[in-house]
C-alpha cells in the first residue's frame, strides 16, 4: 500500500502547470521510474523540487542543470523520448 501511495504522490507532483513538462514526466514516471535504480529515483524526486521554468529550459535543451544529479535525470528522460 505504501508503494502505491508514494507513486500517487509522485504522479501528482509530476503533473506540472505546463503541458510540455506533463508529456515528458508522466510517461517517464509510469513507464521508466519503477525500474530505475534507487539513486536515479532519488534524482527524480530532486528534479520534482525544481522550478517549472528551469525544467522547461532543460528539457527544451536551452540550458543544462549545474547539478550533475539533475543533469543525469534530465538526460535519462530526454533519451527516452529522443533516443540517439
Amino acid at each position: 500500500m505504501s508503494d502505491n501511495t508514494e507513486f500517487n504522490r509522485l504522479f501528482w507532483h509530476s503533473r506540472r502547470g505546463m503541458l510540455e513538462l506533463d508529456v515528458l514526466l508522466i510517461p517517464f514516471l509510469k513507464e521508466a521510474y519503477p525500474d530505475l535504480p534507487k539513486e536515479d529515483q532519488a534524482r527524480y524526486h530532486k528534479l520534482l523540487n525544481c522550478e517549472d521554468t528551469d525544467m522547461f529550459e532543460w528539457f527544451m535543451q536551452r540550458s543544462r542543470p549545474e547539478d550533475p544529479d539533475l543533469q543525469r535525470i534530465v538526460d535519462l528522460i530526454l533519451n527516452r523520448v529522443q533516443p540517439d
